[in-house]
């Protein structure tokens, strides 16, 4: 048996045991799947009266067109296709009307925690999850990321954007409907932060765009998955979870809203095609995602947009908590053959 392995980040200053001496296959985390209890769900279809109003609202047009709109403060609209509205308890708040600047204090510590923290419904029916979701819907669901993100990132106070996803209790989704969530805050995020630097540091030495080149890469080791025209996919080579995956644009660009309109279904695509792999290959397990992206224009130069994929199959514990050191019972390269085959099946059984 191979020795186990200590491998760094791609750019971060962050270690992993890839634990080959425990080493587990997919089907070791696959778990009996419980019956879930919906109870009085806010965000089913019907109960819209239970959420803030919405500032984005997709409706149905005439033919196969899809209609925007938004609720106002008495009228929630009906027959909806996705919603987009305020967090009842948000992390962080817009602020009070005519403040555009957030407030430091004399601790420069200390930040008013000034930003926005929305949801979006992904769909009136309550399973529909990216892994099982229609394509035609997985499609406005990447519309209404772009066009919060959008709005959002326009705003003053903001300096940074997080479009990210729940899925399961234990990765954090307190509600099973499907739904993802947006938290704006006042300064760009450690992680990001340091990837930023790290970024910049590779295009300054070397005129390159560093995920650039670790996609090229990656193409051509065992640690791909999928591809599409617009998207590769691959198991990164420091995985901190089991069977980890992560999303790069071909196409070098520092955030999604430098998309061309007809590349968001390639997006979609590769949502559906992956995270339907993998809903098949575990057993529906629990897992996050996040989008990597930009803060500003001047950093898109040297930065590439990217989404995360993070199967929530083991526990940090005390050695993980205590030093930053992570260790992972699946080698990327066997979670890049395992989610390979699971993601060609997807392909083949959605017929693409």
């Amino acid at each position: 048996m191979r020795m186990n392995e200590i491998r760094r980040d791609y750019l971060l200053d962050r270690w992993v045991v890839i634990a080959t001496e425990r080493k587990k296959r997919p089907s070791d985390f696959v778990k009996k799947s419980e019956p879930v209890k919906r109870g009085d769900c806010p965000f089913e279809a019907g109960s819209e009266d239970k959420t803030p109003a919405a500032q984005l609202v997709y409706l149905k047009g005439n033919g196969n067109t899809v209609k925007k709109t938004k609720d106002s403060k008495s009228f929630r609209h009906k027959d909806w296709l996705v919603r987009c509205f305020p967090n009842l308890f948000p992390a962080f708040s817009p602020p009070e009307a005519g403040v555009q600047k957030v407030t430091v204090e004399t601790n420069t510590s200390l930040l008013n925690a000034v930003g926005a923290h929305e949801v979006i419904v992904e769909s009136p029916n309550h399973d529909e999850h990216p892994g099982v979701a229609s394509l035609s819907q997985l499609v406005l669901v990447m519309d209404a990321y772009l066009e919060r993100l959008k709005a959002l990132t326009a705003k003053g106070y903001i300096k940074y954007v997080s479009v990210f996803r729940n899925h399961g209790l234990e990765a954090g989704a307190s509600l099973s409907h499907a739904h993802s969530q947006i938290i704006a805050t006042p300064f760009v995020p450690r992680t990001v932060r340091e990837e930023l630097i790290a970024s910049k540091k590779t295009w300054k030495s070397t005129n390159e765009c560093a995920l650039c080149k670790v996609m090229n890469e990656e193409r051509k080791s065992p640690r791909f998955i999928w591809e599409n025209d617009s998207f590769s996919v691959f198991a990164p080579w420091a995985s901190v979870n089991p069977l980890e995956f992560w999303i790069l644009p071909r196409k070098h660009q520092g955030s999604p809203l430098e998309m061309e309109k007809e590349t968001r279904r390639d997006l979609a695509t590769t949502f559906r095609v992956c995270l339907g792999g993998l809903n098949k290959l575990v057993g529906d397990p629990p897992y996050n995602y996040g989008f990597h992206i930009a803060p500003d224009v001047k950093s898109s130069e040297f930065y590439h947009w990217h989404v995360e994929v993070y199967p929530k199959l083991s526990i940090w514990a005390g050695f993980e908590k205590s030093t930053g050191i992570y260790i992972n019972t699946v080698p990327p390269e066997d979670a890049g053959a395992s989610l390979r085959e699971a993601a060609e099946k997807e392909r083949d059984a959605l017929k693409l």
